[in-house]
């Protein structure tokens, strides 16, 4: 008897997933992320978190794409999911994480700082990933794109400190999130007319970070 598992008779190609419409705004945001950790790594800050912020709209936009879309298989709800999780660990774990180091100088002692940013994201998403969310509009703990609407409002606010104070303060921002991120505290789950709020966020933020590049 063949006991081997039977596969389905059509098996879609990879691309074919990535030309769905909420994954190709998943996979904007994923840009926007890499543009964030470029521009931390040449310490240009202010471009950094124009890319993280952005991010944070594609990451919302996504979703609400998705439940608006009819029509879509089960397999493109999945990949979907799958790939919207795997590029929130970039946008809110390594990317904040690339941009404490670099705020850093690199030094060593931001490594246990930026190592608990990418575990806490880790961790959180795993678990999200299982268990979901409490009701339909609560999470359990603080979302992790929570953590980069904070600090790319709290950041501003740079210029009033030294870069040595400020990267303390950073420092410690970021781990007190990364506590509220993994807590059993219960936080709404922003959505809807709130998307609208935070397209007006991100354009105001781009709008001030960008005069500060020129």
């Amino acid at each position: 008897m063949n006991t081997s598992k039977s596969k389905p008779l059509h098996q879609a190609g990879m691309l074919w997933f990535a030309k769905d419409l909420p994954n190709i705004c998943s996979l904007a945001g994923l840009f926007c992320a890499l543009l964030g950790i470029y521009f931390a790594v040449l310490k240009n800050y202010p471009a950094a978190i124009i890319g993280m912020i952005w991010a944070v709209l594609f990451d919302w936009g996504d979703g609400i794409i998705a439940r608006k879309m009819e029509g879509r298989t089960d397999e493109q709800k999945n990949f979907g999911a799958q790939l919207d999780s795997l590029i929130d660990m970039v946008s809110f774990g390594i990317c904040p994480a690339v941009f404490l180091l670099s705020y850093g100088e690199f030094s060593k002692w931001f490594l246990p700082g930026a190592f608990v940013i990418v575990a806490t994201s880790a961790i959180r998403l795993s678990y999200f990933n299982i268990f979901g969310l409490v009701d339909n509009a609560t999470y359990k703990g603080l979302a992790l794109d929570n953590n980069v609407i904070v600090f790319a409002f709290v950041f501003l606010f740079e210029p009033l400190f030294s870069t040595a104070t400020f990267s303390i303060l950073l420092y410690m921002m970021f781990m007190i999130m990364a506590g509220f991120n993994l807590s059993p505290l219960r936080t709404p789950k922003f959505g809807g007319k709130w998307f609208y709020g935070l397209m007006g966020y991100t354009v105001a933020l781009t709008i001030i970070y960008a005069m500060f590049l020129f």
